[in-house]
């Protein structure tokens, strides 16, 4: 019997959605990312943070799910994304997910409301009860302005359709302490959404990482991975230094909502997707999207980066 630490581990990159001038999604684009990541041998995750899902009409989130799995091939991993203020909506979503080929789902908190300890764990037990499938409790406390505690984590880890957490708090000690409690777990799988810890997590028993600038160049990830599997720990510590280097050039100094855009300039560079974003996200400057593209380029020349993408 596969465990689900075999089944759900390696690298899983956080897609953004892609869209077009006028705000639709961008199917081609979809399909170039899903090829890209196939090809370096990473998973997607649809509808998630740097999908910009809160922002997202949820005619569109629907679309993007159905596209998502109808782009799945057999033997791959996809991720989606449920996060709602709403418990049913969640439930509806996952639904739609499941029957479109997801293999799991994840949601963070509500964001409306600040909850109690009682109430998180309530409510992911809910969740859980109300969906047919896998989920992963996607704690990031820079969108829900909470932390959910790692002993709720722990006491929901032995429900029987909650499969693991994505952690995207930077927090050292918050890490150690989950590699503590779940690297050792055959049913409990731990994934770290936080990328400039991302080689101390695996050389740690993390099962796997969630890193944005794999919509970049996902090579980077697959190699780490490996590097970290063949114990070949100072390549993993050189690719994460890349992974620094790159992440800085859209994050460095600028919001979450602005470094989402920034993110697509790079790609758009790269001719992965468009840079258009949903409101209220919105571009920068000219001058920061030249400077941004000028650096990833240096970094790109420098490293020998390469983009697979042959469709």
């Amino acid at each position: 019997m596969i465990t689900n630490k075999q089944k759900y581990r390696g690298v899983v990159i956080p897609a953004v959605t892609p869209l077009t001038g006028t705000y639709k999604l961008d199917h081609g684009a979809l399909e170039k990312m899903f090829h890209l990541f196939r090809q370096n041998h990473t998973m997607p995750f649809i509808n998630g943070t740097t999908g910009e899902s809160a922002s997202l009409p949820l005619s569109l989130k629907k679309e993007l799910i159905i596209a998502g799995g109808k782009l799945k091939v057999t033997g791959e991993i996809l991720f989606g994304g449920i996060s709602a203020n709403s418990l049913d909506e969640s439930v509806d979503l996952a639904k739609l997910c499941f029957d479109n080929g997801a293999d799991a789902v994840a949601a963070t908190l509500p964001s409306y409301y600040t909850l109690s300890d009682s109430q998180i764990k309530k409510y992911f037990e809910q969740l859980a009860e109300k969906i047919s499938g896998p989920l992963i409790i996607y704690n990031i406390p820079v969108t829900t302005h909470m932390s959910i505690p790692l002993g709720i984590i722990d006491e929901l880890s032995h429900h029987e359709n909650i499969i693991g957490t994505k952690d995207s708090e930077r927090n050292d000690e918050r890490l150690q302490s989950s590699l503590e409690l779940w690297a050792g777990r055959d049913d409990f799988c731990h994934f770290l959404g936080w990328a400039s810890q991302s080689a101390t997590a695996l050389i740690n028993g993390s099962d796997g990482i969630i890193p944005s600038t794999g919509n970049l160049f996902p090579g980077i990830y697959c190699e780490m991975y490996k590097a970290v599997a063949d114990g070949d720990h100072e390549r993993a510590y050189h690719l994460q230094s890349v992974s620094d280097t790159l992440g800085d050039i859209y994050q460095k100094g600028k919001l979450l909502g602005e470094s989402l855009w920034s993110l697509k300039v790079l790609m758009q560079e790269l001719g992965i997707c468009q840079e258009y974003v949903m409101s209220p996200l919105k571009p920068l400057t000219s001058a920061e999207r030249e400077r941004m593209i000028e650096a990833m380029h240096h970094v790109r020349e420098f490293e020998n980066l390469a983009v697979k993408n042959d469709v």
